[in-house]
């Protein structure tokens, strides 16, 4: 299996995280980034850089507003006397209607949801990177691959079209669905990070080319919160093209497993033939989030369950935070795959 990185992305660091009124240490750190290219080299992966695809396959998810925004924002963001070295929103409108202002202040809030996804100096590159290394790996499927791994950081399935959040600024695993889908093929969203992958969700809630599919620990007191009820089946064209599959918090291998087989039959009920799976390490009993418990050999057993759909399969990198297990987690996943693909 070949592996897509681009050094790049190690320019976002970010320094700020905001978690019940304190200000911590992010946990989508730099570091993450050597756990898991250790993981996929163990795994039999050769890593190679990404192409350049140009702003196109972004553009196609995103608004050229919120492109122009990520962009310049952080620039912008310094000119402000006494600003933080990060830009961190602290004012959001009501509603996405709401008028749009020239403010960098209200730019961001318009565009950060929160005050886990803070901009600094790299992010844009890192994140354009991050990208572009999932645009690489849906091409690798449109060549022939019959699977690949995708190392995404920043990762992006709580980006929205327009919205960044929860460490995430472009939302990688759509733009690769999104292209496999303009050359023709049926492609699914599988995101078996522990939370819900909000922004996937709301770029394809109305359309019906692309199932989205989430397992994650249940929103209710969970992040992201406000989405990931199992009532959210999609909306006009898309009723019914979308599956949400929350689960307690503390589910272990036999129970998740269980709920995976149901989101594998609703892929094959669309009659995809290609998977992109949102590769999130963090539903790991000992990760720092503690949603769920999935043990290092229940992501071999996710690997191998996936690997059943007898589909091309695109993983790509979400979340997974730094714990000792970080790396054995994606191995198992990938070795898991590997050994099960017929």
């Amino acid at each position: 299996m070949k592996a897509i990185f681009d050094d790049r992305q190690w320019k976002h660091q970010p320094r700020h995280f905001m978690a019940n009124g304190a200000i911590r240490p992010n946990p989508e750190q730099a570091e993450r980034i050597d756990r898991l290219l250790s993981g996929a080299r163990a795994a039999g992966c050769s890593v190679e850089a990404p192409n350049d695809a140009g702003l196109g396959p972004i553009a196609a998810l995103h608004s050229p507003e919120y492109l122009t925004f990520l962009e310049n924002i952080h620039t912008r963001w310094r000119r402000i006397e006494g600003a933080g070295e990060e830009v961190i929103p602290n004012i959001h409108p009501a509603n996405r209607s709401d008028s749009y202002p020239k403010s960098a202040v209200g730019q961001a809030g318009y565009h950060q949801a929160d005050t886990a996804c803070p901009i600094a100096a790299g992010t844009w590159q890192a994140a354009y990177w991050s990208a572009q290394s999932a645009i690489t790996g849906a091409d690798l499927i449109l060549g022939g691959e019959s699977s690949a791994y995708v190392l995404s950081r920043p990762p992006g399935h709580h980006a929205f079209g327009d919205l960044a959040g929860g460490f995430c600024f472009l939302n990688n695993s759509g733009i690769a669905a999104e292209r496999l889908r303009a050359r023709g093929l049926r492609p699914a969203i599988l995101d078996v990070d522990v939370h819900h992958g909000n922004g996937t969700q709301g770029i394809f809630y109305d359309r019906s080319d692309v199932l989205t599919v989430s397992i994650h620990a249940d929103p209710e007191r969970f992040y992201p919160f406000f989405w990931g009820q199992a009532h959210e089946r999609g909306t006009g064209p898309g009723l019914g093209y979308n599956l949400n599959l929350p689960l307690p918090r503390g589910t272990a291998d036999d129970a998740y497993l269980a709920t995976l087989g149901v989101a594998l039959r609703r892929i094959q009920s669309f009659g995809a033939d290609v998977v992109v799976v949102a590769l999130g390490l963090d539903a790991f009993i000992d990760d720092p989030f503690k949603g769920l418990a999935v043990t290092t050999g229940g992501f071999g057993r996710i690997g191998a369950a996936i690997a059943g759909l007898n589909l091309p399969c695109l993983y790509v990198q979400e979340g997974g935070y730094l714990c000792d297990e970080l790396s054995d987690n994606l191995t198992a996943v990938l070795n898991g795959h590997q050994d099960n693909c017929t």
